[in-house]
């Protein structure tokens, strides 16, 4: 064998080897979907809704059920029987106003313009959730291990092991049968799997109208540090923003902070606020705002109450009392929750427990700033069957906005 021979068996050689290493890097990656986004989808990184706030009446509004459909008769008639005009449905009677509601010391941003500036800070969850599931989520089948990874950043995100159990088997199924192959197709299926997860049958409008001659009463509930008072006074800037009078019920009175900073949001939002002395009986200045809001003609009361107390009496037996005693005057017609998006499933935790004693109505979710995992949507309405009505999003005092389940899985998957 010459030296030339040899040296194109080698050359020969070198470029089987070559397109081999090629052909294994083109279908590693025809498996694996790119991290990398395009500049195109840099919009898809933050939370934006153009849905408007969502408020109805707490009163439920008996209607006549639908008309019974006439027998058959063997021969039409020659002049049928005009079918009576429906009637009309009945509107929020609002109460009328004995006085003017303060005017507010800032403009408040309208309520639909700013909803198409609000933006999520969910960099760090979508990186380590939403990108993650997209990494995995490749062309053809995915092998064990990697539904095992899939599994894991499902509850890593909070969604817990039935959630989790439910959605590997749901992309199971669809990713085999549709035959995913690229990154766009990779994302619709997941939006659609997790948008699916989030739907509810519950109402998630906010029951803030007045109805029946009266103001309607929300309790707003929840831990201390969570963003209670906070999303009092930004559902307060909502309602005014909206021509709404509303009083605002300081009743945390074990924080001596809270009454102060509740003050602060109602002159702010331009409205009237309730307070007692510091220590003072919360279900007592409840009432007193609930009364005091009913002699206003006020449209809303948001009650304020206590996350933690520095008594013996137990936060559930007061937070108890207060709907008690609130009820004597007024039914409540909307108890929300506020939630730290952060604290998982200490969160679901906290849930429970309120539920159980003032029948939650709805969720605020709060510090969607980036560091939230996001599952905690998912459970809280499949375990507690309550519906998330509202996000915070930021500092800002405009910050709030109502829960989308789609623009909320965008903000999750970049």
């Amino acid at each position: 064998m010459t030296t030339e021979t040899l040296w194109i068996i080698v050359a020969v050689a070198v470029v089987v080897l070559l397109a081999a290493v090629a052909l294994g890097l083109v279908l590693r990656r025809r498996r694996r979907i790119s991290l990398r986004e395009p500049a195109s989808t840099a919009e898809r990184t933050t939370y934006r809704t153009d849905t408007a706030f969502d408020f109805s009446t707490g009163a439920a509004v008996e209607t006549e059920g639908p008309a019974a459909e006439p027998e058959a008769r063997p021969a039409p008639a020659p002049e049928p029987e005009p079918e009576p005009e429906p009637a009309p449905e009945p509107q929020p009677v609002a109460p009328e106003r004995n006085g003017a509601a303060p005017a507010p010391a800032e403009d408040i941003a309208p309520a639909e313009g700013r909803l198409e500036r609000l933006r999520g800070r969910l960099a760090r969850s979508r990186s380590g959730f939403g990108q993650g599931l997209l990494g995995l989520l490749g062309a053809g089948e995915l092998d064990e291990e990697s539904w095992e990874d899939v599994e894991a950043m499902l509850l890593q995100a909070d969604l817990g092991p039935d959630t989790t159990s439910e959605l590997v088997g749901t992309l199971r199924t669809e990713l085999a049968s549709r035959g995913v192959r690229t990154p766009e197709q990779a994302r619709q299926l997941l939006r659609e799997v997790l948008t699916e997860a989030l739907r509810t049958d519950a109402d998630r409008s906010v029951r803030a109208l007045p109805h029946d001659g009266r103001p309607a009463v929300v309790l707003v509930v929840g831990v201390n540090g969570t963003g209670k008072t906070t999303t009092t006074g930004k559902l307060a800037r909502v309602l005014v923003a909206g021509g709404r009078h509303v009083v605002l019920g300081a009743a945390d009175t074990f924080r001596a902070a809270a009454a102060e900073q509740l003050a602060t949001w109602g002159e702010r939002a331009g409205a009237t606020v309730v307070r007692g002395a510091e220590g003072a009986d919360p279900a007592s200045v409840a009432f007193d705002a609930v009364k005091q809001g009913a002699e206003e003609g006020a449209d809303a009361v948001l009650l304020d109450t206590a996350g933690r107390l520095h008594t013996k009496t137990g936060l559930m037996d007061e937070l108890g009392k207060v709907k008690r005693v609130v009820e004597r005057q007024a039914e409540v017609d909307e108890v929300l929750l506020v939630l730290d998006a952060t604290t998982g499933q200490n969160g679901l935790t906290q849930a429970r427990v309120f539920a159980d004693v003032v029948a939650i109505t709805g969720i605020a979710l709060t510090k969607l700033d980036g560091t939230a995992k996001g599952g905690i949507v998912f459970r809280v309405q499949r375990e507690l069957g309550v519906p998330v009505k509202l996000v915070g999003l930021g500092e800002g005092p405009d910050d709030l906005a109502p829960f989308d389940a789609a623009a909320f899985v965008d903000a999750l998957l970049g």
